[in-house]
């Protein structure tokens, strides 16, 4: 069999199995099966496929149709155009936290940008990767997680994209580990999907296959933030700034949580029309 019909074939498994994207998740599953890229496999379309290939494809079609999402079968999810391991140890990146990061690039003050910057609930680490390739050397990248399995994952991307030691990983919950008043900057994608939705109306390939403890936010979505909140103002400096992506709906509700504490609050749509990233500052002390 011909690589194009392995794909077409695939695709229409796919797509009759009520899979939205079966096009785009055959290619990459053919991609990672054959070990060619798109342009490869373009050119190679009308060639008999490796024996070992289709087969590796098939077991791959297989897992999809249970729902397993495409990047933990392949082990690779791209983010801000760079290919970051994967593994159910961690949420995959989405394009909202992509959001995030090009808020706090174009927004947070440069002398902030330049200083002791922490990745909160780091995950894959694709955060911490990405300040690191694009803030100025002189800021110091910090990253931290409650999960050793994820930091592990978020190791890993580190080595594969950055020099050793540019973020330096710490494990704690939320900012336990941080001293008092040591940064300058903290950027957080924490847990925030409502218990409810977590168990009951997320699909099944988000709900059934990645980590709840990244998801589950508790019954509002807002325990964690309401935790991260009580502690920030003692691991900010002066005139520190905070950014965090939350979910669609809680625009609202964060802004309340952290105006009482934070003398600049604002609160920024993603492309498509939701609440979705919060940028607060923390007041001067007074001389």
């Amino acid at each position: 069999m011909r690589y194009s019909e392995l794909w077409a074939r695939g695709s229409e498994r796919l797509a009759a199995d009520g899979i939205v994207e079966a096009e785009f998740d055959a290619r990459l599953l053919l991609e990672a099966a054959s070990g060619m890229n798109y342009t490869a496999l373009l050119l190679a379309a009308n060639t008999e496929a490796d024996p070992t290939a289709a087969g590796s494809y098939q077991k791959m079609l297989a897992r999809r149709l249970l729902r397993e999402p495409v990047a933990y079968i392949v082990g690779e999810q791209e983010f801000w155009s760079h290919p970051f391991h994967v593994t159910p140890s961690v949420l995959i990146p989405r394009p909202e936290t992509e959001f995030l990061i090009e808020q706090v690039l174009q927004l947070a003050s440069p002398v902030n940008l330049a200083g002791n910057v922490l990745d909160l609930c780091t995950g894959s680490g694709a955060i911490a990767v990405v300040l690191g390739l694009e803030l100025p050397q002189t800021a110091t990248l910090f990253a931290s997680d409650i999960s050793a399995a994820a930091l592990a994952v978020a190791v890993e991307n580190s080595s594969r994209h950055l020099p050793v030691n540019r973020v330096s990983f710490l494990r704690g919950n939320l900012l336990e580990p941080i001293a008092g008043n040591s940064l300058s900057l903290v950027i957080s994608n924490p847990p925030y999907v409502l218990r409810h939705e977590v168990e009951c109306e997320i699909e099944p390939d988000v709900r059934d296959y990645e980590p709840h403890l990244a998801l589950d936010g508790g019954e509002d979505g807002l325990d964690l933030i309401r935790q991260i909140l009580l502690h920030l103002r003692r691991v900010l400096k002066a005139d520190g700034e905070f950014f965090m992506e939350f979910g669609s709906g809680q625009g609202n509700a964060v802004r309340e949580l952290f105006a009482t504490d934070f003398d600049h609050v604002q609160i920024y749509q993603d492309y498509a029309g939701h609440d979705r990233v919060l940028h607060a500052r923390l007041a001067p002390q007074p001389p």
